[in-house]
């Protein structure tokens, strides 16, 4: 895949997931994809292309798995397996530490965070797609967790809905090499137009920016 060039008035970053419990030492999950995370540097390349959109003036999106809160799920007649881990293991407790953003991907004033999604997809039953569409976003850089799970529902999703999506391969993590592999390799090559490397992508953002401020001194 070639690396994509974007608009600046259409692209949009969307950050999926960036909950301690995922990310931070100590989370729930971070055992789990420790290994994966570590060799890729997922957390800081995810600080870098989130940095690189604050400074290119990009509008941030968030798309949060929904928080556990006790009653969720008891009344359920129907309820997906990752639905079930995740109330057998209070992933993302509301109230809880594990259940915050890890401090550095806090939003910020201007962001704009979508309703939680109870499945995968950032789309499915969530307010998402009505947000990008009235901010006019067409295009959409992925970065956050899980690459088989959440960050490959909302890509399948959003290239269903028209969306022009670009992952950022080193800004994701899955809990083994082997999960990794089916969603880089096997499934989002149906679905996003680019897959490419932080340094990609921050090339690309970062144009965006010098752009801007050539178009500035010009009027």
């Amino acid at each position: 895949m070639a690396n994509p060039t974007y608009k600046k008035e259409i692209t949009a970053l969307l950050v999926i997931d960036p909950y301690n419990d995922f990310i931070s030492e100590g989370g729930k999950l971070w055992d789990r994809i420790k290994t994966v995370a570590e060799a890729n540097q997922c957390v800081p390349h995810m600080l870098q292309v989130l940095n690189a959109a604050r400074q290119a003036e990009l509008p941030i999106f968030y798309a949060l798995h929904h928080r556990y809160r006790p009653g969720d799920y008891e009344t359920w007649k129907y309820i997906a397996p990752i639905q079930k881990a995740a109330w057998s293991r209070k992933t993302f407790q509301d109230g809880t530490w594990g259940g915050e953003l890890r401090s550095e991907f806090k939003p910020q004033s201007g962001d704009i965070v979508a309703q939680e999604h109870w499945c995968s997809s950032g789309f499915a039953n969530t307010d998402l797609d009505l947000q990008l569409k009235n901010h006019g976003i067409h295009q959409l850089i992925v970065i956050g967790l899980i690459a088989h799970t959440c960050v490959e529902a909302t890509v399948r999703f959003a290239a269903e809905l028209g969306y022009e999506v670009t992952v950022v391969k080193d800004a994701i993590a899955d809990y083994s090499d082997q999960d990794m592999n089916a969603a880089l390799v096997t499934n989002l090559p149906n679905y996003a137009n680019a897959i490419v490397t932080t340094n990609e992508v921050i090339e690309s953002i970062s144009s965006l920016s010098t752009e801007g401020r050539i178009t500035s001194a010009v009027h």
